[in-house]
């Protein structure tokens, strides 16, 4: 007998757990903590620019080319691209869950590079970047510098501080916002040009040349006959370092005149980009967002960057002052530490029901002893595992405090009767005793529990990440602490406990009292139900109605929302507002929100629209930074309670369209929480056709009761001017498309010539007209073509401008023209039901030939994981029963360990409802480990059964007697585990919502596993053994053992 050795020799038995408790502690040191494991699918962006393009001309000439060779890249689940009228176009390319992100980077390039000579010459010379990007933000740094201005301020951190950073250990990549890095602007004077019978282009090329780095080769370099010694580098001028030497650039040199470049234009040390601005708390700031490295320690690496920020601070010029303005890791630390806060508060208890049962100190040390070794033995396992410490793997060791708990009691509880039936036998031999009865239900408890959980770790996605790691956490517990229950446990039995305890506290004997009248009472239900089989049997049946009536009633869900400390603002003002506009209204916003006390601070950047990612005059996006847990206590200073306060304050803005948004519970699944879904048009329809159809639906969908702000990215309002060129004028004139078109670029866009070097960095040179030459359509009339005669023809006498509306933004989804529609579900609803309502009314409003849906973000995971939670819980019963059928050498017995579960789902199910939570991952993961729980109670009733039938009681006599003697060990288990999740159930700050869903859950089921169950499981036996004993004569004679 395996025990046997371990209670002779309890030194080696300690010493066994010593060794698993170091292994512990060593992957403690070695893991990462995060909030969630790697949820987010892996995903490669794409990007392209040419600039002064509008948003069609780019889908068409660039997204559609590029897209067409990425698709159907190796595991990828889809890809969106948007293209917008600030030159710019971004694909993203989504993976599946759990596949390499660098391969996939490496694949899209690849394809890219085949996609490149189809591509418009400009976009060309500007490049396409693939990179992969990393889904969660660490931190967002914002600096404020009243000294400096933008593009000073900007500069300064790009160069002395996010180098630095990206440096740190963990930092994936840092983005500046505002893209207003120095730039050599060339303002260009049309009249002045026109005056020297110059054109933009003779500008661009000359600049072109002067400005340029040319190898001149080295004089005396062998092979040489040596009459010189030396060798000499020829240097050539090289690039311009500054304005002054730009405007030096002879633009023209013929008949006697010379023309500079300073006297037709304007050099100035610029920006980039004027398109976007960002302002803490109203004021102008450069915010730095700080990518965190896939699989690196976010804790860690807050830590790392804030160091490498104090230290940086010495060397701040004057007024510069940096703010961590978003902080996920924040909420990341405090909700580990509420775990830990709930794990010891579930120890404590757990003592104390120990305590109330095992009247002694001495039995109540041996479990404390013992749970701490399964317990930090478990984070060997998961660093092996290459697991990380994280919300899903703490709350899979606070279930299993329950369990571990549980085999060891098993175990004292034996001995400890043993003792008290038998007064004559030693404490070792009781032991002895003791163990042979309960080695076999112990593995087999340790073996069912494996059964549920090995199954799940096998399925794909996302609900199969976190059931993965909350699986494979529990059953390396569940070995370990099964291993110590025939180890550790049987040795300090031997060692530790006496015959004759001394009297314990008068409560704890009244306990007792009570609780060895409530055995007579269920004794005598037990053989109550025995006898009156139909009616059992009816009630169950309601009860099974019951169950699905409850599943059909509890909304579904992925995961719950939770306080996060942080809301998002979204603004955007009517179509080609201008961003002075809306810097404004982002100001006054940001004063409204201030004015809350539990607002911290607040980071918005205008320029920027958060929904359709990219750059857009007319919209904005603020953070809002809320204050600390501890002080948003009240139930309206929630993160929810304060969004529905600031949106019914924001909802009168005259100015603007702004609806405040709690963050998503999982960072880099959506931006916002909802759903967002595209309508793919097939019928070729134009972007102004698809808007319409758009807006029909979110005017349905916005009517629903389940939905709300429901809203599509798509707007076709934009004014724009379209430029027709009559080619018999121009053939009349003498003057060249091209010359036409070029000069355009190049008074109304922004040109790339070539670059510069200032501060061993190089930087682009830009031409473009003064802003007074291209303020009015009318300005057409100032600006000239030169013909072939080398006449100055005006613009407008060859081209005409007319105006027109369109789209400034173009998303396509999967090489189709698209229109993005997102939502979210009103309070009360979840979403689930959003995602069912929104498919409902497309139905109705659209006809399904000319769309189709698709769904993306957090919605694409969820439509795609609905009901992989019911797969793993039928595989889950079909393995227990396996492999009880296998131990018990049975095929009916094990069926009445398995008519337990159900009860554990009722009243789950039941739990849940009344507090009116979800069905949600959480839930299931709860699910699962019931199966595990119900069958641990009733394998210990059937196997007592088992053994009191061998020893020739009547199949009556032996149920109701295994009732009797489980009874006790059962409710005491099932408080003690009851009692270690309870504080998960009541918990408060961050993070609660999640434990909430988990631990309603469960004490609901182990709450009704344990009432109800357990008066039925001897019944079941009962009729399953006569079952067995009618028809299996022959193998009830077979040997069990």
């Amino acid at each position: 007998m395996f025990s046997r050795f371990f209670i002779n020799r309890p030194i080696f038995a300690t010493v066994i757990s010593i060794i698993i408790v170091i292994a512990g502690f060593m992957g403690i040191k070695g893991l990462p903590i995060e909030e969630y494991p790697s949820l987010t699918p892996p995903t490669v962006s794409v990007t392209a620019t040419y600039s002064g393009a509008d948003a069609q001309t780019i889908a068409d000439s660039v997204a559609s080319a590029i897209e067409d060779q990425i698709n159907g890249v190796e595991n990828m689940i889809y890809m969106q691209s948007t293209s917008s009228s600030a030159g710019t176009m971004n694909i993203s390319v989504y993976f599946k869950i759990g596949s390499s992100a660098k391969q996939a980077t490496i694949d899209v390039n690849n394809r890219v590079q085949a996609a490149l000579s189809r591509l418009p010459q400009e976009v060309q010379s500007m490049g396409v970047t693939v990179r992969e990007r990393s889904g969660s933000i660490l931190q967002v740094v914002g600096f404020t510098n009243p000294n400096m201005n933008q593009v000073e301020l900007y500069n300064y951190v790009n160069l002395n501080i996010a180098d630095a950073i990206k440096r740190v250990n963990g930092i994936g990549d840092t983005v500046l916002i505002g893209n207003k890095e120095y730039s050599m602007r060339i303002w260009l004077k049309p009249d002045k040009l026109a005056q020297f019978k110059l054109t933009p282009s003779d500008v661009i090329s000359q600049v072109r040349i002067q400005n340029s780095q040319y190898a001149a080769g080295k004089i005396g370099e062998q092979p040489s006959k040596g009459e010189n010694p030396y060798v000499y580098s020829v240097v050539s001028e090289g690039r311009f370092k500054d304005p002054k030497q730009f405007g030096e650039i002879l633009i023209k040199s013929d008949d006697g005149t010379v023309v500079k470049l300073k006297e037709v234009a304007t050099v100035e040390l610029g920006a980039a980009s004027y398109a976007s601005e960002a302002m803490l708390n109203g004021k102008p700031a450069v915010p730095l967002l700080l990518f965190l490295q896939n699989d690196a320690n976010a804790l860690a690496t807050a830590e790392a960057v804030k160091a490498k920020l104090e230290e940086l601070k010495k060397t701040y010029p004057v007024g510069l002052e940096h703010t961590i303005a978003y902080n996920p890791t924040e909420f990341i630390t405090v909700s580990i530490d509420e775990v830990i806060k709930t794990f010891i508060e579930a120890m404590v208890l757990v003592l104390i029901v120990m305590y109330f049962f095992l009247k002694s100190f001495r039995a109540t040390i041996i479990p404390m002893l013992a749970v701490p070794v399964s317990i930090i033995g478990t984070f060997g396992g998961l660093y092996v595992m290459g697991f990380s410490i994280n919300l899903i793997t703490l709350f899979a060791l606070i279930l299993a405090i329950g369990i571990v708990v549980d085999d060891a009691i098993i175990v004292i509880e034996n001995v400890e009767r043993i003792l008290h039936e038998d007064k004559e036998i030693s404490v070792k031999d009781a032991t002895f005793k003791a163990m042979e009865e309960v080695q076999t239900p112990v593995i087999s408890i340790v073996l069912v529990l494996c059964a549920v959980f090995v199954p799940v770790s096998f399925m794909e996605g996302f609900v199969g990440v976190i059931q993965k790691q909350f699986a494979l956490t529990l059953v390396v517990a569940v070995c370990i602490s099964g291993f110590v229950a025939l180890t550790l446990t049987p040795a300090l039995c031997a060692v530790m406990l006496k015959k004759q305890e001394n009297k314990p506290f008068w409560i704890v004997q009244k306990f007792n009292d009570f609780f060895d009248f409530s055995t007579k009472l269920f004794t005598a239900g037990v053989a109550k139900i025995l006898k009156h089989v139909i009616i059992s049997f009816i009630v169950i049946g309601i009860m099974g109605f019951a169950t699905y009536g409850l599943f059909q009633k509890v909304p579904k869900g992925l995961v719950p929302s939770e306080d996060k400390g942080a809301l998002m603002v979204i603004t955007s003002l009517p179509p080609s507002t201008n961003m002075l506009k809306t810097k404004e209204e982002v100001k006054s916003i940001s004063n409204a929100i201030l004015s809350n006390p539990n607002v911290e601070f607040t980071m918005g950047f205008a320029g920027y629209d958060m929904l359709a990612s990219s750059l857009r005059e007319n919209s904005a996006i603020s953070f809002v930074k809320l204050k600390d847990w501890s002080e948003r206590k009240g139930a309206t200073d929630g993160a929810d309670a304060l969004v529905g306060q600031f949106n019914g304050m924001l909802w009168g803005s005259k100015n603007s369209m702004t609806f405040v948004v709690n963050v998503p519970p999982i960072m880099g699944l959506s931006m916002t929480g909802g759903f967002e879904m595209y309508l793919q048009n097939k019928s070729g329809k134009s972007y102004n056709e698809i808007e319409a159809d758009a807006r029909k639906v979110t005017a349905a969908a916005n009517a629903r009761p389940e939905l709300t702000g429901v809203r599509t990215t798509l707007e076709t309002n934009y004014r724009q001017f379209k430029i027709t060129v009559d080619k018999e004028k121009a053939r009349l004139f003498g003057v060249s498309e091209s010359e036409i078109f070029s000069t355009i670029a190049a008074t109304f866009g922004s040109y790339y010539i070539n670059d510069f070097n200032l501060a061993g960095k190089s930087y682009r040179v830009y031409a473009r007209a003064s802003d007074n030459f291209r303020n009015n359509p009318e300005d057409l009339r100032k600006i000239f073509v030169r013909s072939y005669e080398g006449e100055m023809v005006p613009l407008n006498s060859v081209a005409t401008l007319t105006r027109s509306i369109g789209p400034d933004i173009v998303d396509r989804f999967n090489l189709f023209p698209a229109a993005k529609i997102m939502g979210d579900p009103k309070p009360g609803y979840t979403s689930g039901d959003a995602i069912r309502a929104i498919q409902e009314v497309v139905n109705d409003t659209l006809s399904s030939d000319e769309y189709a849906i698709s769904w993306a973000g957090t919605a694409y995971q969820e439509v795609n994981s609905q009901g992989t939670g019911t797969v793993a819980f039928i595989f889950g019963m079909v393995f227990v029963f396996l492999i009880l059928a296998a131990q018990y050498e049975r095929w009916l017995i094990p069926l009445a360990v398995i008519t337990a579960v159900p009860f554990a789902v009722f009243g789950s199910l039941l739990a849940v409802w009344i507090r009116g939570l979800t069905n949600d991952i959480y839930f299931e993961i709860g699910l699962l480990l019931l199966i595990g729980l119900a069958a641990k109670n009733a394998i210990l009733i059937v196997e007592f059964a088992m053994q009191e039938r061998e020893s020739g009681k009547s199949i009556f006599e032996s149920a109701v007697n295994a009732a009797k003697l489980r009874f006790r060990p059962i409710v005491m288990t099932s408080i003690a585990f009851t009692l270690g999740v309870f504080p998960m159930v009541i918990s408060t700050g961050a993070g609660a919502a999640s434990r909430h869903s988990l631990g309603t859950g469960v004490v609901g089921g182990m709450i009704a596993s344990t009432t109800i169950a357990i008066f039925f499981v001897p019944m079941f036996y009962y009729l399953l053994e006569n079952l067995n004993e009618k028809y299996w004569k022959k193998g009830a004679k077979k040997d069990e053992k």
